[in-house]
């Protein structure tokens, strides 16, 4: 009995975690990310800092980086392994499908004004593509191009991610 008791304790702790958003099928956000270490297979990269963990995973051919802070799911993040226009648009016009045009958060240089021009700026470090959609007032999502990590698709918990932020920002 007692057993049962226990089991079902652990059950309604579960329960009552918040799950913003399934991500990619398989991670919670805002969930616990203990629940991730015990049910998948180990990661292939795990960096702890303070109160904010970081997990690698392969996926395919390419990456899953999820990202914790005080043991809660605050952004899980798809990096494509190849980067191309043709892969950008295509991830863009799918989301834009289903969240609406979303918002050009893009930074370049004057001079990129032409596609091929802020494409060889993202190469070179110079320019970011970013484009955000507010899914909802708990999540957002941004798919990015940048020169560090290539294209990638990121959900993020938006406080969460602000109690982070101000953390660091604050130097704790």
């Amino acid at each position: 009995m007692a057993l049962t008791t226990l089991a079902l304790l652990g059950t309604d702790a579960r329960a009552d975690e918040p799950c913003l958003k399934l991500v990619f099928g398989r991670y919670c956000l805002g969930g616990d990310v203990n629940a991730i270490l015990q049910t998948t297979p180990p990661p292939l990269v795990r960096q702890n800092q303070g109160d904010s963990l970081a997990l690698v995973y392969p996926d395919g051919a390419n990456r899953l980086y999820v990202l914790a802070f005080t043991n809660r799911i605050y952004k899980v993040v798809r990096a494509y392994n190849v980067a191309t226009q043709l892969r950008f648009d295509d991830l863009y016009n799918s989301l834009r499908e289903k969240y609406g045009p979303g918002e050009d958060r893009s930074r370049f240089p004057e001079y990129a004004s032409t596609p091929t021009s802020r494409l060889a700026s993202i190469r070179r470090g110079e320019g970011r593509a970013i484009h955000h959609w507010t899914a909802s007032s708990s999540w957002f999502i941004e798919l990015s191009w940048t020169r560090e990590m290539g294209i990638s698709l990121a959900y993020i918990a938006t406080d969460l991610n602000a109690r982070r932020a101000a953390q660091v920002e604050g130097g704790l």
